[in-house]
């Protein structure tokens, strides 16, 4: 596996970081910003939707930019919002920072898995995509209980600091690591080329089963800490315990789907489907008793957004494994993240913590809809799919590098 892979999961490890920095300061912050605490929620709504609406816009902007040029360029704006945040005088300029950092996370992840799968041979893509999206698992596993720990020791305002510091390093990893000749051979491809890949509506379907699978798990991530405490009753201070378990099984889960990845893309994804439907049922009805509700819980970390390198390849496949695709793919991702927390709460209020469970397994139902076209596909041609598509080919002449 090339080195700049491993590097590049350490710039999304930041990123991913601040993303989640919020979560875990939301009563410092509202102190330090004279804000309530759903004001404070608000800054991971407008975090994801930054992400979602404007990190396609900006992929657009560096497109005519090598990869490794564009990756300075996003970490450069990344870096400028999450100083603006340490240093924010009030919520609307932390709210600004947010968007800012938003954007320039989504292009970031785009570009980043672009490149990831354009430096490594086809047949072990899945496999780079995992390693970099390592950067993804990690920064819920050991950044957010770090930026945590710093901001309750610190202040809210040293948590942004130590991201500030975390991004300069991983900015000049990427400097160092990643090699400049990676764009030399490759065509640099118009907007218009760029979009066309869009014109495939298997490509729509395929975009929309991620929404699907990452909407199914974060239906109960979100809502984990009131869960356990509520309805399991486990304690406070044991939560953040779990919370580094479940963080554990999605590392675990990322290396064997990624493993897996590229050869049984498909199969992967109907049975990491279907095992976290049954766990999110599993959960909903034994919530109250604690081995069950353990072990279901570390069931949907070890199957549910540990799906991601397989959506990748498969993504890649239909479309093709450029900036945009990626990127897009990313805000379809993202999109399913925000179903989950805005359709979640509400159904708190009305129905009791079990509801976002319960939409979660909807969610998962109607993501293994969405693979019905291709299991069809498949068992009408039973022939192994090929690493690439012959679109992804043409779009990715580059040299590749083991």
């Amino acid at each position: 596996m090339p080195r700049a892979v491993y590097v590049l999961a350490l710039g999304i490890f930041a990123m991913v970081t601040s993303e989640f920095v919020v979560a875990g300061l939301m009563p410092q912050m509202a102190d330090g910003l004279d804000a309530t605490i759903p004001e404070i929620g608000y800054l991971i709504t407008a975090f994801a939707a930054a992400m979602a609406l404007g990190g396609p816009f900006l992929t657009v902007a560096v497109l005519k930019l090598r990869q490794k040029s564009a990756l300075m360029l996003l970490f450069g704006i990344f870096l400028a919002g999450n100083v603006l945040a340490a240093l924010a005088p009030d919520y609307r300029t932390m709210l600004v920072a947010r968007v800012l950092t938003g954007i320039a996370s989504q292009a970031f992840f785009g570009v980043s898995i672009s490149l990831a799968s354009r430096i490594t041979r086809p047949e072990v893509r899945g496999r780079a995509v995992a390693v970099a999206l390592n950067g993804l698992m990690l920064g819920t596993l050991l950044g957010l209980p770090f930026a945590t720990v710093v901001g309750e020791h610190l202040g809210w305002r040293a948590a942004f600091w130590a991201i500030t510091v975390l991004t300069v390093l991983a900015a000049a990893a990427t400097f160092v690591g990643v090699p400049s000749a990676e764009g030399e051979g490759e065509e640099t491809g118009s907007l218009r080329q760029e979009l066309g890949a869009f014109r495939n509506p298997r490509l729509w379907l395929t975009l929309t089963t991620s929404t699907f699978v990452i909407g199914a798990t974060f239906s109960a991530f979100s809502y984990l800490n009131p869960i356990l405490t509520e309805l399991t009753g486990f304690s406070t201070g044991t939560v953040p315990l779990l919370l580094i378990a479940y963080g554990a099984a999605t590392v675990i889960g990322n290396t064997v789907v990624g493993r897996l990845a590229d050869r049984r893309t498909i199969p992967v994804l109907v049975v990491g489907l279907a095992l976290n439907l049954t766990f999110l049922i599993g959960f909903a009805l034994f919530a109250e008793l604690t081995v069950p509700a353990v072990v279901f819980m570390l069931g949907i970390g070890l199957v549910g957004v540990t799906m991601n390198p397989a959506l990748v390849t498969r993504v890649q496949r239909v479309g093709n494994a450029r900036s945009l695709v990626n990127t897009v793919h990313t805000s379809f991702i993202t999109l399913g993240i925000i179903i989950a927390t805005s359709v979640g709460g509400p159904a708190i209020d009305t129905y009791g913590l079990r509801a976002p469970l319960w939409i979660g397994a909807g969610l998962a139902v109607l993501g293994l809809a969405s693979l019905v076209p291709d299991v069809r596909r498949r068992l009408l041609n039973p022939a192994p799919a090929p690493t690439a598509t012959s679109v992804e080919e043409a779009a990715d002449k580059v040299p590749q590098v083991v």
